[in-house]
């Protein structure tokens, strides 16, 4: 792996060693030698991958060199301003040497393969190509530039792809050099790939190439109680709610409020607590809005409340230990206690002064933190214009915590996978999301989640699995629904995940998990080895060829819906609006075993790559290199 240099992640993220290969160290030395700086480690991750680090910095004086370069040899030209483009280019012109030197030492064999990622990288591509190093390339955007910012401006994106004048929209939001490193990089490669098919779809009108594939109960009981602790500080004197019937749905990510759809979701959740309401239903919903946002601290309120919780249990362990050993003692003797007598005065005053304590004549605070700017704060303002006050009405209740959590947070001490394994519901309404990494995340954990058909994630889950929601999967339709229609789907996905008994949840999360199959390397790591095969035969087509032009085939990759009845209300419920946990024993048979291993034959075996006749061939729709 290549990348920038950092000196204090370099020291802590990573073990500097010795390149084992000795072409390898050669081609940095040579860089070395004329006062770049290269360095090489192992990351310390997960599988301790090699990593080759270049020093922007030290080499920053070959910047308006390489600026002419760029500009001689493709016509594009990167202002001064621009510090991120500035140092895409400084970092892509190392790379592009130390590719030059490497080939150069190595000769024919063993042949080079590089895949970039990202504009960023883009530069490095482009020089490789201009200066016809011997190295096959592939590149790959997990998002183009221009949607991005496109997104960001509350246009209605997917619709009107065939309609965006490329050029004028980068150049009107002076990001024209950036599109253009992007745009030349997605030309230059050998193959390109995007994360998604949406993504494909959305790179063949911004980049005018089209992609040569796509890619991609305990611990949930354990974090559900850490988090209903919070809850109990939270909602102090407030807690006339029911906690075991009590769902935990949760929203997370970067503060982008129109991209993430958190309108529609807050705009769902005012619907969600009138149909709770108009049908009786004795559910509570807690949601979390896990986005960062600025504030100077946590809230005092916030802070008070998980105060007055520690206090009541320190004070109600103290009562225990008294009466526990006075019980004891009675025990002892052989005489059972007078219950009326084994308490003394000083220990009801100690419960009296404790629940006193919990008296409150505020509502609970809708944000943990106080807001550097709360009147004009999106998420905050929506919350208003819905009437969602915390208020004991309300069957949905908010909790707007901004900042990324922390297991050392003095209010939610939870890592962020620890709180996802303990929420019911993940909701992620995004209007553009390349792939989706937070239902994803959940859909690993075993934790049910909503996407959209606008997500990478939700149109792959739709492509590989018969009935996405029997599998915990909610599609939202994004692309073909008005925004109101849309939220009224969403409404009505969370109502009915709100009707299930306790059991169906269960039954549920145990699918949702079993797909964590389709997410593993194993399968996804399919698409990036064909890339690679197909960036070779086209690199070097005297030496590999490939039998298969298109991407590999599915077929037979996909999830069936389930044998016994999804836990869905309209199909397993009965005719009352909410089903109760002591109907359990009526419910349909369900057996997982015979579920899982039915679900494991759906899985094929990843593809395998053949020899193919000689001479150059092209994917249908891309053009030449």
């Amino acid at each position: 792996m290549m990348g920038p240099y950092y000196e204090h992640n370099f020291k802590t993220q990573v073990e500097q060693c010795e390149p084992p290969n000795p072409a390898i160290k050669k081609a940095m030395c040579a860089l070395i030698d004329n006062g770049c700086l290269v360095y090489f480690g192992r990351w310390l991750i997960e599988g301790s991958p090699y990593v080759i680090l270049f020093d922007n910095g030290s080499a920053a004086w070959n910047l308006d060199r390489w600026k002419g370069d760029l500009w001689e040899t493709c016509g594009i030209g990167l202002p001064t301003h621009d510090r991120e483009a500035n140092d895409s280019l400084i970092f892509g012109s190392m790379v592009a040497w130390f590719f030059k030197e490497l080939t150069d030492h190595l000769g024919d064999s063993p042949n080079v393969l590089a895949h970039f990622h990202e504009w960023q990288a883009g530069a490095g591509l482009i020089l490789c190509r201009s200066r016809k190093i011997p190295l096959a390339t592939i590149f790959t955007t997990h998002a183009t530039l221009l949607g991005r910012y496109l997104c960001a401006g509350n246009v209605d994106f997917y619709n009107n792809l065939d309609k965006f004048n490329i050029d004028q929209e980068a150049g009107e939001r002076q990001i024209y050099h950036r599109y253009c490193l992007e745009r030349g990089a997605v030309h230059c490669a050998h193959v390109f790939t995007t994360v998604s098919q949406i993504t494909a779809v959305e790179a063949n009108h911004m980049l005018h190439r089209k992609p040569a594939m796509h890619e991609f109960q305990n611990l949930h009981s354990t974090n559900k109680g850490r988090i209903q602790e919070f809850i109990r500080g939270h909602f102090y004197g407030h807690l006339d709610f029911n906690l075991e019937k009590t769902l935990f749905f949760f929203i997370a990510g970067q503060y982008e409020f129109s991209n993430k759809r958190a309108d529609i979701f807050l705009e769902s959740l005012s619907r969600l607590t009138y149909l709770l309401r108009v049908h009786k239903n004795d559910v509570t919903v807690v949601v979390f809005f896990i986005m960062p946002a600025k504030t100077n601290n946590f809230n005092v309120e916030s802070l008070k409340g998980q105060a007055v919780r520690k206090q009541l249990w320190d004070t109600a362990h103290t009562v225990q230990d008294k009466f526990g050993k006075r019980l004891y003692e009675a025990l002892l003797k052989g005489d059972i206690p007078d219950m009326n007598t084994i308490l003394d005065r000083d220990d009801f005053t100690i419960m009296k002064r404790a629940i006193y304590a919990t008296q409150r004549h505020t509502l609970p605070p809708v944000t943990t933190h106080n807001m550097l700017d709360d009147t004009s704060d999106p998420i905050l303002a929506n919350v208003r214009r819905i009437g969602l006050f915390n208020a004991r009405t309300d069957r949905v209740k908010i909790v707007f915590h901004p900042e990324f959590l922390s297991s050392t947070s003095p209010l939610l001490p939870m890592d962020y996978e620890e709180f996802v394994r303990g929420c019911h519901l993940g909701v992620f309404p995004s209007y553009y999301e390349p792939w989706g990494h937070t239902p994803g995340e959940c859909t690993v954990m075993g934790i049910p989640s909503v996407t959209t058909n606008l997500s990478g994630f939700g149109c792959f889950m739709e492509e590989h699995v018969s009935d996405p929601t029997a599998y915990g999967i909610y599609i939202v339709d994004r692309r073909f629904r008005s925004a109101d229609d849309s939220c009224n789907q969403l409404t009505q996905f969370m109502f009915g995940f709100c009707q299930q008994s306790r059991r169906q949840r269960i039954i549920q999360r145990n699918r949702t998990e079993r797909l964590s199959d389709l997410l593993d390397w194993r399968y996804l790591g399919r698409f990036y080895m064909h890339a690679r095969s197909l960036a070779l035969s086209r690199a070097f087509p005297d030496k590999f060829k490939m039998e298969l032009l298109a991407p590999p085939q599915t077929e037979g990759f996909r999830y069936p819906r389930p044998g016994s009845v999804p836990p869905s209300p309209s199909a397993s419920v009965h005719s009352t609006p909410h089903h109760s946990d002591e109907e359990d024993d009526d419910e349909e048979p369900y057996d997982e075993d015979e579920e899982a291993e039915r679900d494991r034959q759906n899985i094929k075996a990843p593809f395998t790559l053949g020899a193919t006749p000689e001479g150059k061939k092209t994917h249908p729709g891309e053009s030449a290199n």
